[in-house]
């Protein structure tokens, strides 16, 4: 097991990363607060890992709900079944909530903490690559609205971040690959070497070698965690993250919640923005057949939606978090490894790239 650590001083806390993590009470136990413990899981995990995980909280009250799966639901109506959930069981604000799953399970489970009587802490398990990777370390919670992804919800933070690697046993290979283009992510917007190392070891992150799969999640972790560290609440550099994701989310919006996973979608967006760096004239077109060819061997798309057309991608970043007065903010890079924000680009140049990478037809997507 590694264990690497998020310092953000009083509410630091540690990331397990490991096999057989699952019910590990010495882990687990010093991050609960009281004696009441709500396990959030979905209808996909909890038979497969509720039981294991319920076994490290035989000391605590310890209740459960079980969400429908899926980015669809990943909303207020959901949200409010948490809620109602913890108030027929009468917890007080003492108690502890643990989101046993992937991002929706993660995100929908830190949002409930961070509203029940005005904050209570939560534990992150994670269960899915993407997870592992990016959304259970940081403390953004929240839930999406139909004009938007992730518009409703708060910075919160975990007590703790416990990753079993052997979840992904049961990982189907379209979630596997959605999770990888989290890992690519840290590549692309620091760590040219990172990129390199998937470059060469990507078939074995795809056959899923512990010891690859171990390696991939702890860089990717330690990445976020050192960007957290210095920018908890996204006033600078943690925007950087967010590559991809602005075309990304969009892509999401635009075809309805669930149908694209969000991994695919930000894979489109991370080639996007290298495509729309090379007209801006800072990347060449090897840099960006070097992105494309790292998402391709990862079973990823490379183009968005037929239906994605630029005025449809415009109605939809119009309304994405990054956006300030008026002008969209978009990730892009200076070199492969130095990503920068910036509101600074020609539109033409943007209407362009958005047009060059639509699907052809819908047979495509």
């Amino acid at each position: 097991m590694k264990t690497l650590h998020l310092d953000l001083g009083e509410r630091s806390y540690p990331i397990h990363i490991g096999r057989d993590l699952l019910g590990r009470n010495d882990l687990i136990a010093p991050a609960v607060s009281g004696t009441q413990v709500m396990i959030v899981s979905n209808e996909t995990v909890a038979p497969l890992y509720l039981a294991k995980t319920q076994a490290a909280f035989s000391d605590y009250q310890c209740e459960s709900v079980i969400l429908p799966d899926g980015e669809q639901y990943k909303n207020l109506p959901t949200l409010d079944s948490i809620f109602e959930t913890l108030l027929s069981h009468h917890f007080d604000r003492h108690c502890t909530l643990v989101a046993l799953g992937g991002g929706v399970v993660g995100d929908m489970t830190g949002f409930a903490a961070a509203c029940y009587q005005r904050g209570v802490p939560f534990i992150q398990i994670p269960t899915t690559l993407l997870a592992q990777v990016d959304s259970s370390v940081g403390g953004k919670t929240g839930v999406n609205h139909p004009l938007g992804k992730n518009m409703i919800g708060a910075f919160h933070q975990p007590r703790a971040v416990i990753i079993d690697t052997d979840t992904l046993n049961t990982l189907d290979d379209r979630q596997l690959s959605a999770g990888l283009a989290e890992v690519i992510k840290y590549g692309l917007i620091q760590k040219d070497d990172f990129s390199c190392w998937l470059e060469q070891n990507m078939d074995k992150l795809l056959a899923r070698d512990p010891d690859y799969i171990a390696e991939a999640i702890e860089t990717s972790c330690q990445c976020k965690a050192d960007v957290v560290a210095a920018d908890e609440k996204e006033a600078g550099v943690r925007a950087l993250l967010n590559l991809g994701h602005t075309f990304g989310h969009a892509i999401e919006t635009g075809t309805g919640y669930g149908n694209w996973l969000h991994g695919e979608a930000v894979a489109v967006g991370m080639l996007m923005a290298a495509d729309l760096s090379m007209r801006e004239g800072w990347l060449t077109p090897n840099d960006v057949k070097r992105v494309e060819d790292l998402i391709d061997r990862a079973n990823l798309p490379t183009r968005a939606p037929a239906s994605m057309h630029y005025k449809r991608f415009m109605e939809l970043m119009a309304v994405d978090k990054k956006v300030r007065a008026g002008k969209i903010n978009l990730v892009l890079y200076r070199a492969l490894g130095d990503a920068f924000v910036t509101d600074e680009f020609d539109p033409a140049k943007l209407e362009q790239t958005i047009e060059a990478h639509r699907a052809i037809s819908n047979d495509q997507e």
